[in-house]
Order: C-alpha cells, then structure tokens, then sequence
C-alpha cells in the first residue's frame, strides 16, 4: 500500500484584534467575510486542510467553529474542513456529533472533529462546568464522543451528563467513521490516551525547542504498537508567517503576533517576549514557521525528519495580518511551498531501489 500523501493546511481562531498601526478593530461582518475568502483561497491552491478553533474570548470570533466550516463548506470543494479544537469538556457529545455529521453531509463528507481540553477555560463558568473536573470531563465526554460515532442508537452513562437509554442520534455522516482527532498540548497522559484510543494526535508546537517534544510522538508510537493498534496520523500545528520577503514576513508577524502573546502571557504569569527571542523562535531549530517560501520548506522538511508526521497546519494570523497579506501568504503556502514539502516527503516514503 502506498503511504498516504503529506497534508498541509492552516488553522485559525478568526481573531479579531486592534491593528497593531492603527489600533483600530475590523468590523466582525467584515472578518467573517475576509475569513470566508481566505478558505475560498486555500482550497483554489490545493491546501488539504482548514480549521477553525473554538474561542469565548472578545478578542475572536470563532465561538461556534460548525457554522463557520458549513460556510466554508458551501464555497469550497475539496479541502478538509475541521475544528482546531473542538472543547469538548465544555461541550455536549451529542451536539458536537450532530453539528460535524451535518457538515459532514453539506461538504459531501470533509467534515473533522480536533478534540481538545482547549487553551483558554473561559467556556467552563460560561457553560456551567467545575474546572476541578477539567481531566475527568474531556475523557468522560470523548468516550461518549466514540460511542456516538460507532453507534447509531446509544445506551450509555455518566458523571456529567444525562444518561442516554438506548435512543438513535441523528444525522449520521458520510464519512464511516467521522474523523476524530485529539490535539494534545504537550503532556505524556493525553499523549498516552490518544494512543490508547487508536486516534490520529495533533500536537501544537508554539514555542521552546520543537526537537524536545520528539519523545511524546515516539511515546504515543510505542503505545500503539504495544497494543497492536495500526498506526494513525500525527500532525505539527505551529504559528508562523510567509512572504515574498523575508524581512517583511518577520517584521509583520512578529508586530502582529507579539501584542497578543505578551497578552496572554500577562494572564499567566509568563515573562514578555523580546524582539530577539522571537528572531531566535523563527531559525530552523525554533517553533515559529516566519520567512519566505523556501524557509518554510526547509523547516517542515526538516521537522518531518525529527517527528516523522502526515501533517502540518499552520495558523498565519495570531494577530490582525492585514488582508491583502494574509491572501499572499495562503497562496504562496498552497502554491510554493505545499507542492515541495509533499514532492520531497513522497521521496522519503518511497521504497529504496536497489539493483538486483
């Protein structure tokens, strides 16, 4: 059988934050809109995958990822369309099922589901969850997740949910089974779990030396081969920014990305960025994928020789990147450096020929 071709893509939590020259906020009506074309973008240069992560946050627009993707869905015709991530801790199993099987039935079957624990916990007061029970519910409520999509009529129970005796759940989806993914931030039990559960990992890589999160793929590997499970697909999510200019990439992704992060690092206690730990960030061995297109190429080349993954996603707008920009990078991406990245990986994957 011959390996599966490698899948790039983007992801993106549609934030919607002050221009970082003019301080001025884009009208939502307007994001969405520019959102829409950028998907529209992707899928016409051949990316493989576009996501939309769940946020409840001011600064994003992206509270309810499903719609978003079915509108996605209805001007595109070939890219996978997923959720980056899904807070399924937060969430009913249910309607998580019936929202991605929908969109399942209006992309004519590619629709993904990316569980997480998400990175932010604005939605557990906002829907009424203890966050004493942040593990316990995103495992309670992924097995759930699994029966569902198994299952057409389900009996099950639970800590924090209703029980379900025996009832059907509808629609069911094109594809048998719906994709699940589970995005993992770096921690050998969700590592561990995903494994156990045979199901494709994402692992976000946003900062410190990407080479020492090796042991966690090869951790999930050698979990799966233990239990005789058949090898499912990893994926690198990572932030970055592509130009024709090297210089202009940087400048504009470290203007647009810095005010946000040194945002969130205020809320968690994490020390400000300087302008040159960023730099750093954005050589080769770093976790910042900033540059021209033979840049990017070189560094997801030179992951895939660390980690060995069958995907990579990129979120090019932790900021507000300026439209015309963002349209820029996404074609450089699909059209530049997407068909090298999968030329050069297929060469890998190849069987070597030896004379006879």
């Amino acid at each position: 059988m011959e390996p599966s071709p490698f899948e790039l893509g983007l992801y993106t939590f549609v934030e919607n934050t002050p221009d970082p020259h003019t301080g001025l906020l884009q009208d939502p009506a307007q994001r969405m809109k520019n959102l829409l074309e950028t998907a529209e973008l992707a899928d016409q240069v051949s990316l493989d995958v576009f996501a939309v992560g769940e946020h409840h946050r001011e600064e994003y627009l992206a509270s309810a990822p499903a719609v978003i993707l079915a509108a996605m869905a209805s001007r595109t015709r070939r890219i996978r369309l997923s959720s980056a991530v899904t807070v399924l801790s937060s969430d009913d199993p249910v309607r998580v099922f019936q929202q991605f099987a929908t969109l399942d039935l209006l992309s004519g079957g590619r629709a993904e589901i990316m569980a997480g624990r998400g990175s932010f916990i604005e939605s557990f007061p906002l829907f009424g969850y203890d966050l004493d029970d942040y593990n316990e519910l995103f495992e309670e409520k992924l097995g759930l997740l699994l029966q569902i999509r198994a299952q057409e009529r389900v009996t099950w129970s639970g800590k924090h949910r209703p029980a379900i005796q025996g009832q059907p759940i509808y629609p069911r989806p094109v594809q048998n089974p719906l994709p699940v993914w589970v995005a993992v931030g770096g921690t050998p039990t969700s590592v561990v779990r995903a494994a156990r559960l045979g199901l494709p990992m994402a692992l976000a890589i946003i900062g410190g030396l990407p080479e020492r999160f090796a042991p966690l793929l090869e951790l999930y590997r050698q979990t799966a081969r233990q239990l005789d499970l058949p090898p499912q697909p990893l994926s690198i999510n990572a932030h970055g920014f592509i130009a024709d200019d090297p210089k202009e990439a940087l400048e504009l992704s470290y203007a647009t990305s810095s005010p946000v992060m040194n945002r969130i690092g205020r809320e968690r206690g994490w020390p400000p960025q300087s302008r040159a730990q960023y730099e750093a960030s954005t050589n080769l061995r770093g976790a910042l994928f900033v540059g021209h297109p033979e840049q990017i190429i070189e560094k997801i080349l030179y992951q895939h020789q660390i980690f060995g993954h069958q995907r990579f996603l990129l979120q090019l707008s932790v900021g507000t990147v300026p439209h015309a920009k963002m349209m820029r990078a996404i074609e450089l991406f699909g059209t530049k450096v997407a068909p090298v990245v999968r030329r050069e990986i297929a060469k890998r994957a190849a069987p070597s020929l030896t004379a006879s």
